[in-house]
C-alpha cells in the first residue's frame, strides 16, 4: 500500500485544501475549482473502497473516510450559517431567485389581473352601473362623484399623526396579507379560486381607474396609487403565481404523486409567503405614511418610478444569481458523467 499512498497523497492534499477553502468561504472558489473538488471527491470515494478491501491500515482508512465525508458535506449539504445570515441571503437573492424560477406562473397571474383591470375599465366607461357593481359599498369614489369629492378622498389623511398612520398601516398589512394568502392558498383547489381572485382584484382596480379617468384626475390618481401600488400589487401577483403553481401540482403532477408534487410546491409557497409579507409591510408603510403626506404629485411619481426601478434591478439580480447557480450545477453534473465514463469498461460508457 506504500505505492498507493505515495501515488494518491498529492490528490488527497489538494482535496483537503479545497475543502478548507470552501468551508471558509464557498463563494471564493472558481467554477474550475468547484469542478475539481467534485472530481477529487469521487476519486477519494474510490480510494476509500480500495483502502477498506486491500489494507488493514486503520489510520489510513479513517483519514480517507474523514476526507470523503468533509468533501461530501461541502458539495451536497447547504453551508451552515447563522439565522441572521440566512435571513440576509434570502432577502439579498433567495426571494428574487424564487420569483425568477417561477416567472411563468407570475406572468400568468399578472396577465389575469391586467385582463380583469382592462375589462372593468372599459365596461365602467361604457356603463357606470358596472362600476357601481365593482366598487366597495360605502366608498365615496363612485360613478357620478364630483371632481371635488374625489380630490378630497385622494388628499385625505394628510393631517393625521404618526400614531394614527401606524394603526392604519397595521390594518392595511393585515387586509392585504389576507387577500394574498387567499390567492396563494386556494391554489390547492386546482387554482380555480386563484384565477377568479386575480381577475376580481384587477376588475376592482380597473373600475377605480375609470371613476377617476371620467373626472379628469388621471395624473393625481396615479400619483396616489403607484407609490405603494407597485409593491402591493406586485406582492398580490406573486401570491397568485404561487397559487397557480399549487394548482398545477394538483392537476398535473407529472411523474410524481399528487402528494409529493404538492409538497414540493408547498415548500416554495411557504418561502414565497415570507417574502410577500415583507413586501406588504413595505407597501402598507408607504401607503400610510407617504401617501398620506404633503409630498407633491411630482414627488410621488418620482418615488413610484424609483420603486419600479428597484424591483426591476432586484429581479435582474435574482436572474443572474439563478443562472450562475444552474451553470454550476450543470458543470458538476457533467464532471460526474465524465468520471463515471472513465471508470466504466470500454463500450459501456
Amino acid at each position: 500500500m506504500s505505492h498507493f499512498y505515495a501515488r494518491n497523497k498529492p490528490l488527497w492534499d489538494e482535496l483537503d485544501q479545497l475543502v478548507q477553502r470552501a468551508r471558509r468561504s464557498p463563494r471564493d472558489l472558481e467554477p474550475a475549482e468547484l469542478e475539481r473538488l467534485d472530481v477529487l471527491y469521487r476519486r477519494v470515494a474510490v480510494h476509500v473502497a480500495q483502502a477498506g478491501t486491500r489494507s488493514s491500515d486503520r489510520q489510513l482508512q479513517q483519514y480517507l473516510n474523514g476526507l470523503a465525508s468533509a468533501a461530501h458535506s461541502v458539495i451536497y449539504l447547504p453551508p451552515q450559517q447563522s439565522m441572521f445570515r440566512g435571513a440576509w441571503t434570502f432577502v439579498n437573492e433567495g426571494f428574487a431567485r424564487l420569483i425568477v424560477r417561477n416567472w411563468r406562473f407570475h406572468a400568468a397571474s399578472a396577465a389575469l389581473l391586467i385582463a380583469g383591470a382592462l375589462l372593468a375599465f372599459f365596461a365602467s366607461l361604457s356603463d357606470p352601473v358596472a362600476a357601481y357593481a365593482l366598487m366597495p359599498a360605502g366608498d365615496p369614489r363612485q360613478p357620478g362623484a364630483s371632481r371635488d369629492q374625489l380630490i378630497e378622498v385622494l388628499r385625505s389623511g394628510r393631517e393625521k399623526g404618526g400614531g394614527d398612520k401606524f394603526v392604519f398601516a397595521s390594518f392595511l398589512f393585515s387586509h392585504n396579507l389576507k387577500v394574498g394568502i387567499m390567492a396563494l392558498g386556494l391554489g390547492v383547489l386546482a387554482a380555480v379560486p386563484t384565477i377568479f381572485l386575480m381577475i376580481l382584484n384587477g376588475m376592482i382596480l380597473g373600475s377605480f381607474i375609470a371613476v377617476h379617468y371620467r373626472a379628469g384626475l388621471t395624473t393625481e390618481m396615479w400619483a396616489w396609487i403607484l407609490p405603494h401600488g407597485i409593491t402591493e400589487m406586485g406582492a398580490i401577483i406573486l401570491c397568485g403565481g404561487i397559487g397557480l403553481k399549487l394548482g398545477q401540482a394538483v392537476v398535473s403532477p407529472r411523474m410524481l404523486t399528487r402528494t409529493e408534487s404538492l409538497r414540493r410546491a408547498g415548500i416554495e409557497a411557504g418561502a414565497m409567503t415570507i417574502g410577500v409579507a415583507g413586501m406588504l409591510v413595505a407597501a402598507a408603510s408607504i401607503e400610510s405614511f407617504l401617501r398620506q403626506s404633503h409630498l407633491s404629485t411630482d414627488g410621488r411619481l418620482v418615488f413610484a418610478a424609483a420603486s419600479g426601478v428597484f424591483w426591476i434591478l432586484y429581479l435582474a439580480h435574482g436572474a443572474i444569481r439563478e443562472r450562475r447557480s444552474r451553470w454550476r450545477e450543470e458543470m458538476l453534473a457533467l464532471s460526474a458523467e465524465d468520471l463515471a465514463s472513465a471508470f466504466l469498461p470500454a463500450g459501456k460508457a
